[in-house]
């Protein structure tokens, strides 16, 4: 293709169609381009995103993660959320989760410290919680919410009352998986929540958010995915293949990668706590979630060619986070 890559290319199903993609300069200046015309997310640009890690640093500089996450039956995503965070080099990060899960995920998990919190019968996070979270949210510079929370009342009550919070000096905000759910369930929630923040939704969590369909949602990822960012006032990392990035400021980048691969449970929490270590080290919220795209997806990849696309697991991404940010900075 010729000068830019065109829309077409990464919308289905003419995504499905296309072989060995090259972009052929024909010497159009950039400076030409539109600063809100959608563009890929390549690897010299994740490069320029990468955040500084002076030698005299220590955990501090790097920023802390406070990690919502976890029920009964999705003990993994609490895991695989915060793992994401740590190996792409956040400082500390602290996992917030019902408290009878702490045993499991402790002997699991080391590097990571832990809030247990108040749990309701069905082994979810109970709607009090939220004393416990805002009052140890000093220092913290994200948090993270949604990954495996489930979706009883006690969650949704959780996830407005943080959404609502009017403290200052509150954190950076990601929200996934259930604590989108949870959202969707407030008429006009984007009123209620009228702070910046990064929402990583698929297709249908980003259906459901809207209002819609998930084939409607399809059939024009970049679109609509700029134009509910621009409404909403926040970051959206539309997931799947291709996934889009847009900000409220009417920028938009697209990954160029289609992986199979990735198309399993835990992927997109493992793509969360990277988003939110990336935050927690000082990046702007939406070159935060550009670069965390980059990296999961170039995980993604670099697995797929050792193992080859079926049977990949989240778990595979973790190990190769780090080897893809030592790629990426060409050490």
């Amino acid at each position: 293709t010729l000068a830019f890559p065109k829309p077409g290319l990464f919308n289905l199903p003419g995504a499905e169609r296309v072989g060995e993609l090259t972009v052929a300069d024909i010497g159009i200046p950039e400076d030409l381009v539109p600063p809100t015309s959608a563009g890929l997310i390549t690897e010299s640009r994740a490069r320029e995103m990468l955040p500084v890690r002076p030698m005299v640093a220590n955990k501090g500089s790097f920023g802390r993660v406070m990690v919502v996450a976890g029920s009964v039956n999705y003990v993994g995503a609490a895991y695989l959320a915060s793992s994401g965070a740590v190996r792409v080099g956040a400082g500390l990060v602290t996992l917030a989760i019902p408290g009878s899960l702490l045993p499991i995920l402790a002997a699991k998990l080391a590097e990571v410290t832990y809030l247990p919190l108040p749990e309701t019968g069905e082994g979810t996070v109970a709607a009090t919680a939220v004393k416990q979270i805002t009052s140890n949210l000093e220092n913290y510079r994200v948090l993270l919410v949604g990954c495996g929370l489930g979706e009883g009342q006690g969650v949704k009550l959780l996830v407005k009352s943080l959404v609502q919070m009017r403290k200052e000096n509150l954190p950076q905000m990601v929200l996934d998986a259930d604590a989108l759910n949870a959202l969707s369930n407030v008429p006009n929630w984007w009123r209620e929540f009228d702070r910046q923040a990064i929402l990583t939704p698929h297709p249908g969590e980003m259906a459901r958010l809207a209002g819609t369909s998930v084939d409607e949602i399809q059939k024009d990822r970049i679109d609509i995915c700029r134009g509910l960012a621009s409404e909403w006032h926040k970051v959206i990392v539309l997931k799947g293949a291709y996934t889009v990035v847009a900000g409220p400021d009417g920028r938009c980048q697209v990954s160029p990668v289609a992986n199979p691969g990735l198309a399993s449970a835990g992927t997109g929490d493992v793509l969360a706590g990277v988003i939110a270590g990336l935050v927690s080290q000082g990046l702007p919220l939406f070159e935060a979630a550009c670069l965390g795209v980059h990296l999961h997806g170039a995980a993604g990849e670099m697995v797929k060619s050792e193992l080859g696309d079926a049977g990949m697991t989240a778990s595979d991404l973790l190990m190769a986070l780090p080897k893809t940010l030592k790629r990426l900075k060409g050490k």
